[in-house]
């Protein structure tokens, strides 16, 4: 990525692979391989959905410019014990999506989800506060629970889109096999944490910072009408 400052934009890997799950580290040997992650969706709290309606998102670093359809959001990242469950590769994040109904997100609808195409931060334009977002040196210096800041929430109600963990998300235009992270982490710093800010990373790494934020192209069948400001 462009301008990232050594050490203050990309989270290195943890020391050795592990999963959190509710705060309690899984050792090594017990990570799941891909296709048993389905094992860990009893273990997530519920998923609640909200609608972003869809929109022209503009042409970005990553992206073309492109319309990006109205979709269901969990509105929070994927979490346990209301902790963000952390510390998947994006191959293990992709099935676990997948077995609590939802897709990894691509950069670009991730994107359109937080800004709108229009605002600088998920909750607008104003610099992030200890009310916003967890980042370095405006929090505590690990993830919090995941509804615990509503000023940062986005207009439709996603919590936690900018700090707290990075968000896994896909680049499909690109033929290098790169992903990209979005919204910073209780680890970055305020510029990290910008609607158009992406960090490009292997789809292999493992780190505890970051977390996995799903979405559907149909309504959930459990949805409830939580399509607040949206129509």
């Amino acid at each position: 990525m462009s301008g990232r400052a050594p050490g203050q934009g990309r989270l290195s890997p943890a020391a050795s692979p592990r999963v959190l799950v509710s705060g309690p580290i899984i050792p090594p040997g017990n990570v799941p391989a891909a296709r048993d992650n389905a094992r860990l969706a009893p273990a997530a709290d519920p998923v609640q959905w909200a609608y972003v309606p869809g929109g022209d998102l503009p042409a970005g670093e990553w992206h073309r410019a492109q319309t990006v359809s109205g979709l269901w959001w969990s509105d929070t990242v994927l979490s346990a014990g209301h902790l963000p469950i952390t510390g998947l590769p994006l191959a293990e994040a992709t099935v676990l999506a997948a077995a609590l109904g939802g897709r990894i997100p691509t950069s670009a609808e991730w994107e359109w989800m937080a800004s709108a195409g229009r605002r600088r931060f998920p909750w607008g334009e104003h610099e992030p506060t200890p009310a916003h977002a967890n980042l370095r040196d405006l929090g505590p210096g690990h993830p919090v629970h995941v509804r615990q800041l509503p000023a940062g929430r986005t207009p439709q109600g996603l919590w936690g889109v900018a700090g707290n963990v990075w968000e896994w998300t896909l680049a499909p235009g690109r033929r290098d096999g790169i992903a990209l992270l979005r919204g910073g982490s209780y680890n970055s710093l305020p510029q990290y944490v910008s609607c158009a800010h992406a960090n490009d990373v292997l789809p292999t790494l493992v780190s505890p910072g970051i977390g996995i934020r799903i979405v559907r192209d149909t309504r959930p069948p459990s949805a409830s009408d939580r399509m607040e400001g949206c129509l």
